[in-house]
Formats: C-alpha cells, sequence, structure tokens
C-alpha cells in the first residue's frame, strides 16, 4: 500500500484516510466524481497535497484491479 494512506480502526472505523490527517479516500473520490479538481480539494483541504490526491487514486486503482469481488447480488 502507499505510505501516504493509513488504515487504523481508531480512524474512521478503519476506513482509509491520508495519513496524519482525518480526510478519507473516499471523500476525494467522491470529490474527483462531483467534477471537483485537483486544486478545489486542497484548497478545501490544505493539509493534503496533490501527491496525496494521486495517491488515492492509486489506492482506488490497486482496490478495483482485482480479478473478482466478492459481493451479494440480489436480482430485482
Amino acid at each position: 500500500m502507499n505510505p501516504r494512506i493509513t488504515i487504523d480502526p481508531n480512524i474512521y472505523h478503519g476506513k482509509p484516510v491520508i495519513k496524519g490527517t482525518r480526510v478519507l479516500v473516499s471523500l476525494i473520490f467522491g470529490a474527483l466524481a462531483a467534477g471537483d479538481s485537483a486544486e478545489d480539494i486542497i484548497r478545501d483541504y490544505p493539509n493534503i497535497t496533490l501527491e496525496d490526491i494521486k495517491a488515492a487514486l492509486e489506492f482506488g486503482v490497486k482496490l478495483t484491479s482485482y480479478e473478482s469481488i466478492p459481493y451479494e447480488y440480489k436480482a430485482s
């Protein structure tokens, strides 16, 4: 895992965050998905850097690179 990302059960119940902050990786994904630029995110969260945002994206790539992800399928 990237050293900029940490998972600690005492911080947000073990959800991935940018190390040394309480900025959730999922918050970065959500902001980017909503159309925010990296500069917008850094302005809103000045304690993170462009490298932190890149680390979050790298984390997401690794997380979604598995050939299969266990999930529960419910037919509609």
